[in-house]
């Protein structure tokens, strides 16, 4: 089953049917155009599918040749994969057209309406629409879980592998975990792109660690705006208490902000938010 989704949004290289500019074809330049970097490494399709345990509803964004819908289908997920390039929607419609396990829509993920019951995204997301995709899983409420190939630097900088926090791991971590789940080699993919990839886990907690949404994304943003250049410095720009509950949680007066753990915000908040 195939559907149009948004798709006249987007103008497409595709639509050029004249010779070679540069070198290269129309399909080339609509593959560096849509970040497309094929997996054909069937090790790492295991891999994801051993993070993910699908099961139930799943969306896959950026479905490309549909190396991962498959596999998703036959571990027991009905999936509903998104793919904006038309050559490609077109081959996995038809190859889909007698699974009733799989549907496919022609168009762009970050535009669809999510599922009103809880659904779980997998898949090998396009490098230039990565953060795009990712805020679409995180202020979705029905979502369970987001596991994604993305760059490696992106996600061992959501994940805080460099010993780094970043401002949207901080501010969503009382609702979602982030896990680096393993390193993906570049030549798991056609073309070969010019850096690694991992796989990132985003998970809904069941409980979430903090009640009061706005005032806990306020305090941490007041924090990573910048002020004095420390933590304290920041904070003592809006809050009272300041010394007393950084000490409290371990965070020494001049500590970057950066390298707050997640946790420690999390401390912080019934603190200094009365």
């Amino acid at each position: 089953m195939a559907r149009d989704f948004a798709y006249r949004n987007h103008a497409h290289p595709l639509r050029e049917t004249t010779g070679r500019t540069g070198g290269r074809t129309p399909r080339d330049r609509a593959r560096r155009t849509l970040s497309q970097n094929f997996l054909v490494d069937p090790t790492v399709v295991d891999a994801m599918l051993a993070v993910a345990e699908p099961s139930g509803k799943v969306l896959e964004p950026g479905a490309g040749e549909g190396i991962l819908t498959w596999a998703l289908a036959e571990h027991g997920a009905q999936v509903t994969a998104y793919e904006i390039d038309p050559l490609l929607a077109n081959r996995l419609t038809a190859r889909a057209r007698a699974d009733s396990r799989i549907q496919v829509v022609r168009g762009d993920f970050t535009k669809a309406k999510a599922p009103r019951t809880p659904f779980a995204v997998v898949g090998n997301i396009p490098y230039s629409a990565t953060a795009a995709i990712v805020s679409w899983c995180l202020t979705t409420p029905t979502l369970t879980s987001a596991t994604l190939l993305t760059q490696r630097e992106y996600a061992r900088k959501r994940t805080g592998d460099y010993g780094r926090w970043s401002l949207l791991t901080a501010t969503t971590w009382p609702w979602f975990t982030w896990e680096l789940r393993g390193s993906v080699p570049r030549t798991s993919f056609r073309p070969i792109p010019s850096v690694d990839s991992a796989i990132l886990r985003i998970t809904r907690r069941p409980n979430p660690l903090v009640q009061r949404h706005d005032s806990y994304v306020d305090l941490v943003r007041t924090a990573f705006s910048g002020i004095g250049g420390t933590v304290r410095a920041s904070l003592h720009t809006r809050y009272q208490g300041v010394d007393k509950a950084l000490m409290s949680v371990g965070i020494a007066n001049d500590t970057v902000v950066a390298h707050v753990h997640p946790d420690q915000w999390v401390a912080l908040h019934p603190m200094l938010i009365h």
